[in-house]
């Protein structure tokens, strides 16, 4: 279930998040394609949830108990976004401690809140009770995983990755994994010979031209303007 969500929040983020984030949400998290950006952005959304289920305890008007419930899904969605990134970034080697630093900061003060509001049994918690206790899991849950070290999380990544890799080649013919296996090969090298010219020193000779026959070339023409 989770591989499914990354493949949504980062192959097609947009479509992905219209039923858990604003128009405005969308651009931003749209616009920020490095990972730390996009944690820190959405432990921003999610502090902005909690500021709103706030708002809405805090005057005791009819129909509140509606908008808590959607806010608190959105709410659960966010860290489930949190959680998706975290993993495929991770997957990817990239360093999303300063982003998690971001998320952990915000999950430390939602978490005690949402436990108190469940201990106050407000008056029309009946109606988002079941929502309100999948945030206090999901926000524990989240915490935990923000704090956990990084060089074990990418191992646990990387294992469940590889894991979820061979079982999908299991359940091919063995004909598809042939070409499963052969299009990954030359993924592969073509990922090596691209790493390969990118590290390869750039010089100013033309082709077939050696250092030491520009050399002479030079030193011919400066006798020349002599």
């Amino acid at each position: 279930m989770k591989a499914l969500l990354i493949c949504l929040l980062i192959a097609a983020p947009l479509g992905a998040q219209r039923d858990f984030l604003t128009a405005d949400e969308v651009e931003k998290v749209r616009e920020a394609q490095e990972p730390n950006l996009r944690l820190k952005l959405y432990a921003d959304f999610a502090r902005e949830r909690v500021d709103l289920v706030k708002s809405l305890l805090s005057k005791d008007k009819t129909g509140r108990s509606a908008l808590i419930h959607d806010t608190l899904d959105e709410y659960c969605k966010i860290l489930d976004a949190i959680d998706a990134v975290t993993d495929d970034a991770l997957s990817r080697q990239f360093d999303v401690k300063a982003g998690l630093d971001s998320v952990a900061s915000v999950e430390k003060q939602a978490l005690p809140y949402l436990q108190k509001v469940q201990d106050g049994q407000p008056r029309d918690l009946e109606r988002y009770d079941f929502l309100l206790k999948q945030a206090i899991g999901a926000t524990s849950d989240s915490l935990d995983a923000a704090q956990e070290d990084l060089g074990k999380r990418t191992q646990e990544v990387e294992a469940r990755d590889q894991k979820e890799k061979q079982e999908r080649l299991d359940s091919m013919s063995p004909v598809e994994r042939e070409g499963k296996v052969a299009e990954e090969k030359k993924a592969e090298e073509k990922k090596a010979e691209e790493e390969s010219k990118q590290k390869k020193a750039p010089t100013l000779y033309r082709p077939g031209e050696k250092k030491s026959t520009a050399a002479g070339g030079g030193g011919g023409g400066g006798q020349q303007d002599r």
